[in-house]
């Protein structure tokens, strides 16, 4: 994605593609044996992965990252929504429920030194319930409510990621080499400025069609279900539930304004984030390839593609953090009437005088520990040198009769 000729991919990608060998070693070049006659690698993977192959990519991509990074998110929504004074324990309505529930609630932690022997289970005070970091909450999470709870909302998750993904990436392409191409004959000084630009305005799009889905996740992540035995509702019905305030007889679209609550501080937070990745990742990218060209094989291509991604999305996750915080604070407030008058400007200055510097950055840590990997296997499946296009090209040479050369 770096680059961008007319065919969708820079010269200088292709060129390199074309020296390196799916089975290790070096391709051809001009000043060995002769090329076979057919098409080139590179024409064929252009002409053959159209955009509709890409999105695909990129939402298989995003489809994996979103499974295997959901507990981290789950870690950085609780920590956020914590500090903004949602409870993770209700001991006066559990006591109505008996005592079993009352010890599935406050079970303590066999290290604990502050917990009670309440028959044969010891149990904590309601300030151990608090949580203190990352770890805390994945083993809190664990113990109080189950290991499958550290992937709550990746059902959310997934039917966020494909379409986001599948709009975002195909359509940063398509800016960009639109972008790039007018540039180049018009204001050459601003080409480097292509990836930026086209990054914010793919982002911008994508969050806007997927915001609902947004809201719920981030609602399904933050609440605890407290009722021993009972499901806590999906997406739908947290959408349902988003809703339920503002049904009535003549419901408009009006009312369903509130399933965008808080896109604002989402495009806030995304499009910076697009901006500093894409910014980032580019030119790391390109220098990385360069040092594997030469020698290197599909894996190596594989791994500067991850490790671009990764240092680009650890970056603009950290550099971001605060209207994440702000864009959670906005999509929990459940009075419905105070959510839509809270703007992300006075979100960001409440929590300021509140908690300080430190609550702008609440659980940054797993924030920047999910966008890392998250950006680089995206990037890693969907780019030139990425899964899909290595497969297209070994089977296109094949059909050929041709030297597997990537």
């Amino acid at each position: 994605m770096a680059g961008g000729s007319r065919g969708g991919f820079p010269a200088w990608m292709t060129a390199a593609a074309a020296r390196i060998d799916l089975s290790g070693g070096a391709a051809a070049t001009s000043g060995s044996q002769p090329p076979q006659p057919g098409p080139s690698p590179a024409v064929v993977a252009d002409q053959e992965l159209g955009m509709a192959e890409r999105a695909l990519s990129a939402a298989s991509a995003a489809f994996i990252s979103a499974i295997i990074v959901n507990p981290l998110d789950v870690a950085k929504t609780r920590l956020q929504a914590q500090a903004a004074g949602v409870p993770y324990y209700q001991a006066p309505q559990m006591a109505a429920l008996g005592p079993d529930a009352i010890l599935s609630e406050l079970r303590c932690s066999p290290s604990c030194t502050r917990g009670i022997i309440l028959g044969s289970e010891p149990i904590c005070p309601p300030d151990c319930f608090q949580y203190k970091g990352t770890v805390d909450v994945f083993l809190k999470v664990v113990r109080q409510e189950g290991f499958g709870r550290l992937w709550r909302g990746t059902n959310a998750g997934l039917a966020l990621a494909i379409p986001t993904v599948g709009i975002y990436l195909p359509c940063y392409d398509i800016f960009r080499n639109k972008i790039e191409d007018f540039t180049r004959s018009n204001a050459p000084g601003l080409t480097p400025y292509a990836p930026l630009v086209a990054g914010s305005v793919a982002r911008s799009l994508a969050c806007i069609a997927c915001s609902p889905i947004e809201l719920a996740r981030t609602r399904m992540q933050a609440y605890k279900e407290f009722q021993p035995g009972v499901k806590p509702p999906g997406m739908w019905k947290t959408l349902l539930g988003v809703l339920s305030p503002h049904a009535s007889p003549g419901q408009n679209v009006q009312n369903y304004r509130v399933l965008w609550t808080g896109v604002g501080a989402q495009l806030a937070r995304d499009v910076p984030f697009s901006a500093i990745c894409w910014s980032t990742l580019e030119p790391i990218r390109r220098k990385l390839l360069g040092l594997v060209a030469e020698d290197g094989d599909a894996a190596s291509v594989l791994g500067a593609n991850f490790a671009a991604g990764f240092v680009a999305g650890s970056l603009a996750a950290g550099v971001t953090c605060p209207l994440d915080v702000a864009k959670t604070r906005r999509q929990i407030e459940k009075d419905a009437q105070k959510a839509m008058r809270m703007t992300t400007r006075q979100t960001l200055v409440d929590i300021l005088r509140s908690e300080g510097p430190k609550g702008l950055f609440t659980g940054v840590g797993p924030r920047v520990a999910r966008a890392g990997p998250s950006v680089g296997i995206v990037i890693s499946f969907y780019e030139k040198h990425g899964i899909p296009q290595i497969c297209l090209v070994y089977a296109s040479h094949s059909s050929f009769g041709q030297r597997k050369v990537w």
